[in-house]
C-alpha cells in the first residue's frame, strides 16, 4: 500500500498530511482548496504571494506523482471514511472468536445465539437470593415465597452439615494418623526408664548348611528349633512337651553358665497353680499363689548357697573335714570351719567344738530347720525358747511359727538378742521372724541372695504395726524404691532379673531382660515370655497397642503387664525377611488373641508380614496362582484360613495405595470384584502410555492378559461393568500399542471391534447412546483415544494422498470415507455428554479440516 506524504506550510505553522492509496486517499484538488481558503482567512494580504506560491509548488509535485489514483471526496465523506476505519481497528477481538464459534458450531447444527439467550436467562444469583417478602394478602405468592424459602434454608443447611461432616472427618483422620505414629514410637518404649529396646540385637549370621543366608544367630537358632518343634505338637494334636523344659535343654548347649542358671532358676520358680482361663493377674494376688511364690524363691535360694557351700568347701577340703557323711548338718560344719576363723564376738556356746549360732543360721540359710533344731538340742537349756519356736516352724509348711511364738520370740529380741555381740545370733532371730526389718545384717549377709532370702523369710500375709513387709512392699522396694541402678544393672543384667523374677515380678523382669545390656539378652526374654504365655502364667496386657510394660489401673500396685504380643512382633522383625518359616511359627505364640479390630493376632500378623515381605518371600508364605489354582505356601500348615490372611493383606494394600500388589492378593483370595476394580482403575492410568520393557503399564498389561485368560470359561463374580470395562481396557491397551508402532490399519480394526467409537455417522447416536453405560474408567481415556484414532485417520489421509497416480476413483474413495469417519469422530467429540479438553475439540478439529 503506497503513502504519499505532503506539506502545507501557513506562516510559522506547519501541517503533515499523509494518503493512503485505494483507502482513504482525496484529491489533491479538494486538498489544495481547503488549504488555500484557510490560508485566505487566516492570513494577511502579504502573505498571500508566499501562499500561492506554496500551493502552486504542492499541486506540481503532486500533480507529478502518478501512484496515487485521483480520488473525488468532500470533507464530510473523509470523516465517515475516517471514523468507519478507526472503528475496524479498534473492534475487539472477542468478535473475531464469536464469528469462529459460529462457523465451527453452525456447521455443527448448533444455534450459538439461542444458546447465549437460553444461557444469559440462567442466574444463579437469583436462584439463591433470599426471597424478597410479599405481602399477606397475596395468598399465591406468598405460598410460593414459603416454598422457595423452605428450599433454599434446606440447600443451605446441607451445605452447612456438609462441611461440618467433611471438617469432622478429617479431624477424625487426622487423629487417628497421630494416634498410630504414636503408638508407633512407643512401639519400643518400656517404662519406668523410658529407653528403647535396640532392635539391632545381634548380628547376622550366615548358615553354613546349605546357600541360604540366615538372619539368626546360633542361639536364636537353637531357640527356633524348639519353638518349631512344640508348635508342630500343637498342631499335630498330640501331647505337647513342656516348653520350660525344652528350652532349658537347648540353652545348655550355648556354654554359658549364667544363662543356664536362669533357666533353672525359672523352672523353680514357675510351678506355681496355674489359672487355666482368666486374668493371671488376678490368680497371682492371691495369698495362695503368693506364699507359694515365697515359698519357691526361698527353696531355690537356699539350694542355691547350698551348691555354694558345696563348692567353698571342694576348694578348702584339708580345712573343711567334710567326711563321707551325707546330710545338711555335716555340710554346715564343714562350711563353718572354713568360713569362721576367728571366734571373737562370737557368743561362747559351742557344738562339737564350733560355736552355736553360726551353725544355726547356715542351716537355716541353707533351708533345714530341722538340722537347725539338732544343734539347739545340743546346746542346752539357755536356748530352750528359741528352741521351741524353730521346733513349730521346722513342723509347718510355711516354715513359719505361729503369732503367739513370734511375738515371744519378738519380745526376747528386744529384750536381750539386740544388743548381742553375735551378728550370726541376731540374723538366726531375724531370719525366723521378722523382729528388726531395718536390720540388713551386713556383717553376715553381703550378697543380694543373701537380702532377698532374709526378706522372703520376713514377709507376711498382712502388713501389721510393727511388720510392713508384705510381698507387694517387697516388690515395690526392688522395682522402685532400689530400681536399676542400685543394682548396677545393666552391668549386671541376671542379678537384677533375678532380683525381679524371684519376687514374683515375672512381667517386670522379662521387660528389663529384653532391653537391658543392650538388648543382647533379648532372644532368651522372648522364648522365657513365649513359655509362660504357653503355660499361662504370663500377665499379658488388655491391648495388643500398649507399650511393651504397662499398669493396668484394676491390678494390684506394683503389677505391671507385658505386651506379649508386641514383644514377638519387635523380635521377628530382625529376621522376617531372611527366615520367613521360623517368623510364622513365632507369629503363631499369637493365635489366642485378637487385635484391636477383632482379628485373629495371628492371622493379622502374618497378613502384615505378608504386606512388608519381597515377592519371592511372599509367594512362599502365601502360594501362588498354577493353571488357575492357588498353590499352597508355609501359611497352609499351621491352622489358620489362610484366604482370611490374603484379604486382610489385600486390604492393607490397597489402603496403602499398593494397588499392584493389592490385585495379586485379590487375585490369590478369589475376589474378582476387587481385582477388577483396581485393574480398571491401574489400567486407565497408563492406557494411552508407550509400554518399555519393566515399566508399570507392562507389568499391568501382563498381568491383564494373565488375568483374561484364566477367567475365561469361568462364572466371573463381579458386575457386568466392571468386566466390560476391564475387557475394553485391555483391548484399548492393544490399539495403543498398534498406535505407537504405526500398525494404523490393526489399530483401527482394534477400535472398530471394541464398539467405543463411531467410524460412520450414521453410527454416532447409537455410540452416543451407549456411552451413558460406560464406565468413569474409559470416558477419562476417552479424549486420548480420539485423539490417537483422528491422527491415525489423518496420517492414512496424507499418505494416501502422496501416493503415485493410479485409479483415481477408488483413491477418491478411500478419501471420501476416511473423511466421512473423521467427520463422525468430531460429531461424536460434540454430542457427547462429558466435558472434555479444549486442545482436545481443537485438535480433532484442525485434523478434520485439514482432510478436506
Amino acid at each position: 500500500m503506497a503513502v504519499q506524504s505532503v506539506e502545507v506550510r501557513a506562516g510559522p505553522c506547519r501541517r503533515n498530511f499523509k494518503f493512503v492509496n485505494g483507502v482513504y486517499g482525496t484529491t489533491l484538488t479538494s486538498v489544495r482548496r481547503v488549504n488555500l481558503l484557510l490560508k485566505f482567512f487566516r492570513m494577511g494580504d502579504s502573505d498571500f504571494n508566499e501562499l500561492l506560491r506554496s500551493a502552486e509548488q504542492l499541486s506540481a509535485a503532486v500533480e507529478g506523482n502518478g501512484e496515487l489514483p485521483q480520488v473525488e471526496r468532500n470533507l464530510r465523506q473523509i470523516l465517515e471514511a475516517s471514523n468507519e476505519l478507526w472503528s475496524r481497528v479498534t473492534q475487539p477481538s472477542s468478535q473475531d472468536n464469536q464469528v469462529q464459534a459460529h462457523l465451527l458450531l453452525g456447521s455443527r447444527g448448533v444455534d450459538l445465539p439461542q444458546i447465549s439467550q437460553k444461557l444469559n436467562s440462567l442466574s444463579a444469583r437469583r436462584t439463591f437470593e433470599p426471597l424478597d417478602p410479599v405481602a399477606d394478602t397475596d395468598i399465591v405468592s406468598y405460598l410460593r415465597n414459603e416454598k422457595e424459602n423452605a428450599i433454599l434454608s434446606i440447600i443451605e443447611q446441607v451445605h452447612k452439615d456438609t462441611f461440618e461432616l467433611n471438617r469432622v472427618q478429617q479431624l477424625q483422620h487426622m487423629l487417628g494418623e497421630w494416634k498410630q505414629m504414636r503408638y508407633e514410637i512407643m512401639n519400643a518404649m518400656t517404662a519406668p526408664s523410658g529407653e528403647l529396646v535396640d532392635l539391632r540385637g545381634m548380628p547376622q549370621r550366615t548358615k553354613l548348611a546349605g546357600s541360604a543366608v540366615s538372619g539368626l544367630s546360633s542361639i536364636e537358632a537353637a531357640y527356633a528349633k524348639e519353638v518349631r518343634n512344640y508348635n508342630d505338637h500343637v498342631l499335630r494334636g498330640i501331647t505337647r512337651p513342656n516348653l520350660f523344659k525344652i528350652l532349658a535343654k537347648a540353652s545348655e548347649s550355648f556354654d554359658d553358665k549364667k544363662v543356664a542358671d536362669m533357666w533353672k532358676m525359672v523352672k523353680a520358680m514357675v510351678d506355681i497353680p496355674v489359672t487355666p482361663r482368666g486374668d493371671q493377674m488376678k490368680s497371682r494376688s492371691s495369698s495362695q499363689v503368693e506364699r507359694k511364690i515365697v515359698s519357691q524363691a526361698r527353696k531355690y535360694l537356699e539350694n542355691r548357697y547350698t551348691d555354694f557351700m558345696n563348692s567353698i568347701i571342694s576348694e578348702n577340703l584339708a580345712q573343711a573335714m567334710r567326711g563321707g557323711i551325707p546330710g545338711t548338718l555335716p555340710l554346715v560344719k564343714s562350711f563353718v570351719r572354713v568360713k569362721i576363723q576367728s571366734t571373737l564376738g562370737l557368743e561362747g556356746i559351742q557344738v562339737d567344738g564350733m560355736p552355736l549360732w553360726p551353725l544355726v543360721y547356715y542351716c537355716m540359710r541353707a533351708g533345714d530347720f530341722h538340722a537347725a533344731l539338732h544343734c539347739l538340742k545340743q546346746a542346752g537349756s539357755s536356748v530352750d525358747e528359741f528352741r521351741a519356736v524353730v521346733e513349730e516352724a521346722a513342723n509347718s509348711s510355711t516354715q513359719r511359727p505361729g503369732s503367739r511364738s513370734e511375738s515371744i520370740v519378738k519380745l526376747q529380741y528386744r529384750r536381750h538378742v539386740r544388743s548381742a555381740t553375735d551378728p550370726y545370733k541376731r540374723a538366726a532371730y531375724c531370719a525366723l521372724v521378722p523382729c528388726d526389718p531395718d536390720d540388713l545384717h551386713s556383717e553376715v549377709m553381703t550378697t543380694a541372695d543373701d537380702y532377698l532370702w532374709l526378706r522372703l523369710c520376713q514377709v507376711r500375709d498382712q502388713a501389721d504395726s510393727e511388720n510392713k513387709l508384705t510381698l507387694d512392699h517387697l516388690q515395690t522396694t526392688i522395682l522402685e524404691e532400689y530400681g536399676e541402678s542400685y543394682y548396677h544393672a545393666h552391668e549386671q543384667p541376671y542379678l537384677y532379673f533375678s532380683m525381679l523374677f524371684l519376687t514374683g515380678q515375672f512381667e517386670a523382669a522379662i521387660e528389663f531382660l529384653a532391653r537391658g545390656a543392650g538388648a543382647r539378652l533379648l532372644p532368651h526374654a522372648v522364648h522365657l515370655a513365649a513359655a509362660m504365655h504357653e503355660h499361662n502364667l504370663l500377665g499379658v496386657s488388655q491391648s495388643v497397642l500398649a507399650p511393651l510394660i504397662s499398669v493396668d489401673p484394676v491390678d494390684k500396685p506394683p503389677a505391671k503387664r507385658l505386651n506379649f504380643a508386641r514383644l514377638i512382633l519387635l523380635y521377628v522383625k530382625r529376621f522376617e525377611a531372611s527366615d520367613p518359616k521360623e517368623s510364622l511359627h513365632y507369629l503363631f505364640l499369637l493365635r489366642t488373641m485378637n487385635d484391636p479390630y477383632d482379628r485373629n493376632m495371628f492371622a493379622a500378623s502374618a497378613a502384615e508380614m505378608v504386606v512388608d515381605a519381597s515377592p519371592t518371600n511372599r509367594s512362599l508364605l502365601i502360594g501362588r496362582i498354577d493353571m488357575g489354582q492357588r498353590l499352597p505356601g508355609i501359611l497352609d500348615e499351621f491352622q489358620i484360613n489362610v484366604e482370611d490372611v490374603i484379604n486382610i493383606s489385600a486390604e492393607t494394600l490397597n489402603r496403602k495405595g499398593l494397588l499392584e500388589d493389592a490385585v495379586t492378593m485379590y487375585d490369590l483370595a478369589g475376589n474378582h470384584e476387587k481385582v477388577l476394580s483396581l485393574m480398571c482403575s491401574l489400567l486407565a492410568q497408563v492406557v494411552s502410555q508407550k509400554s518399555t520393557p519393566g515399566s508399570l503399564r507392562s507389568r499391568l498389561q501382563d498381568t491383564a492378559n494373565d488375568i483374561s485368560f484364566r477367567y475365561q470359561g469361568t462364572a466371573i463374580q463381579a458386575p457386568a461393568e466392571s468386566v466390560a470395562a476391564f475387557y475394553t481396557l485391555r483391548d484399548l491397551m492393544v490399539f495403543f500399542d498398534q498406535f505407537h508402532s504405526e500398525q494404523h490399519q490393526n489399530a483401527l480394526r482394534t477400535i472398530a471391534d471394541s464398539g467405543l467409537l463411531p467410524l460412520h455417522v450414521r453410527e454416532v447416536d447409537e455410540r452416543v447412546t451407549a456411552l451413558r453405560r460406560v464406565s468413569a474408567e474409559i470416558t477419562g481415556a476417552l479424549a486420548d483415544v480420539l485423539l490417537a484414532t483422528m491422527t491415525i485417520l489423518y496420517k492414512l489421509y496424507q499418505k494416501l494422498r502422496s501416493t503415485e497416480p493410479g485409479d483415481e476413483v477408488a483413491r477418491e474413495q478411500q478419501l471420501c470415507d476416511l473423511r466421512e469417519q473423521a467427520r463422525a469422530l468430531t460429531s461424536f467429540a460434540g454430542t457427547i455428554p462429558y466435558r472434555m479438553p479444549n486442545e482436545t475439540n481443537s485438535r480433532l478439529v484442525q485434523m478434520e479440516i485439514l482432510m478436506h
